[in-house]
């Protein structure tokens, strides 16, 4: 069983709100399971293309989301999710989802075809929950990126590798 883990939103924060969000999701006991590292650069395996796939199809599942830089790691992935500000009333608020239901069913989605594929039914792929920054001004936004463009080249320099 996983420790109890502080929360990391924002109390009070509408997470549905028109803005960018920073997240990091990693995986289960942070396991490498999508590929290596290997001289700065990341080479994905199956797995990891998996990931990559799910992600860059949240945008067809949710309208009103588009996404901006990310990348996957072995263990981790990095990801910037624009929530836009939609101009036209919604008829349902799962036209308009918050972050935590985007990234709920990103890793629902993505943890189903990696367990398909590897025979792993039911088997944890993500952890529990996800870290998630709210991007505030341009300044923040540019040093993420840079954060998520250069972190291959971080690799193996931290404790946790991610």
């Amino acid at each position: 069983m996983e420790p109890s883990r502080k929360p990391t939103r924002l109390p009070e924060y509408d997470y549905s709100k028109a803005g960018y969000y920073f997240v990091t999701i990693c995986t289960h006991n942070k396991i490498h399971l999508f590929g290596e590292v290997t001289s700065g650069n990341v080479v994905l395996n199956q797995l990891g293309e998996i990931v990559v796939a799910t992600w860059m199809n949240l945008p067809k599942h949710y309208h009103g989301i588009s996404l901006d830089e990310f990348i996957v790691m072995p263990n981790h992935l990095h990801g910037i999710i624009i929530i836009e500000d939609l101009k036209t009333p919604l008829k349902s608020p799962f036209e308009h989802p918050s972050l935590g239901v985007i990234v709920g069913s990103f890793k629902t989605w993505s943890a189903r075809k990696i367990n398909a594929l590897t025979n792993r039914t039911g088997k944890p792929v993500w952890q529990r929950s996800f870290y998630d920054h709210v991007i505030r001004n341009e300044t923040g936004l540019n040093h993420i990126r840079e954060y998520i463009i250069n972190n291959p080249i971080q690799w193996g320099l931290g404790e946790d590798d991610y």
